[in-house]
């Protein structure tokens, strides 16, 4: 049986996974499970099977990759999605991961009734820029664009966590998929790691935004902003100014929204650094 080793959340070392209702396996586990995570969350394994199995969770699968500070192993990083119901995930080994619902909090915005009940016609420019971010996170950069921790886009207060569940102007309901920085418009933004600029134009409901690819199926997000540095195709290293923040979009105010995506599942961007940069700070 392979030995498990933790970072910040998780990290084991395993080969498969199990995907199964709690309900289902609630007679086979023990009451306390070996790990709990919240939905929108990131879990990260590690390995040191030469070739190791692609883990399949809720019938999505995920590949292993290089370790980035140790070549003896291998990493499979997964983003459990906000609208994840509870859940145990059973670990070939025997091990149990429970997925719990977070305690996210509720939030009420203003916002201009123009941006929370769009016409017609920005009805469609919305879809199209929504089908053309999908296209975009679904060919993703197959090659790790870094090789070190990940940073914060700026320092400075934050006024709104992720996953707090919203409603704009009383009516339009949705999950905040970033975490908001408090920022006067024209502060500085600078990448959190190395990537390649795949968005970097104005959008109806983001306003100004940039957007990186670090490859493998990570991206970050930078919301809002007023000016924007970058030029798509452009590489940019980590702590490089890409924008300036702003209040385009739908807002309430001047801010800068940041966020991470895995695979396609908008994750705690926080909670993602947090996990990540344990690779580097054990071994």
């Amino acid at each position: 049986m392979q030995s498990i080793k933790k970072y910040c959340v998780i990290v084991a070392s395993v080969f498969a996974f199990i995907h199964l209702p709690l309900k289902a396996v609630e007679q086979q586990t023990e009451k306390n499970p070996e790990f709990v995570v919240e939905n929108g969350k990131t879990i990260i394994l590690s390995t040191k099977l030469a070739n190791p199995k692609p883990i399949v969770v809720n019938k999505k699968t995920y590949h292993w990759v290089t370790h980035p500070n140790d070549t003896t192993r291998k990493i499979a990083i997964l983003a459990i999605p906000y609208y994840t119901k509870p859940s145990l995930v059973r670990l070939e080994n025997g091990d149990a991961v429970e997925i719990v619902q977070g305690n996210y909090k509720k939030e009420a915005i203003q916002a201009s009734p123009s941006k929370v009940k769009p016409n017609p016609k920005n009805q469609e420019r919305i879809k199209k820029e929504r089908d053309e971010a999908n296209a975009i996170y679904s060919n993703y950069s197959q090659t790790r664009l870094w090789d070190s921790a990940f940073a914060y886009p700026m320092q400075s207060k934050i006024t709104s966590a992720y996953g707090n569940a919203r409603t704009f102007n009383g009516e339009v309901k949705s999950y905040h998929s970033g975490t908001d920085f408090r920022a006067a418009i024209g502060t500085e933004i600078f990448a959190s790691n190395r990537g390649k600029v795949v968005i970097a134009k104005n959008r109806f409901l983001a306003g100004g935004s940039v957007v990186l690819d670090h490859g493998e199926g990570v991206f970050s997000m930078y919301y809002h902003c007023s000016e924007i540095k970058v030029q798509v195709g452009q590489i940019v290293e980590k702590g490089d100014l890409i924008a300036l923040s702003g209040a385009t979009g739908r807002v309430s105010g001047p801010h800068l929204h940041f966020g991470i995506l895995v695979r396609g599942a908008q994750v705690d961007p926080l909670d993602f650094i947090t996990q990540v940069n344990g690779l580097f700070a054990s071994n």
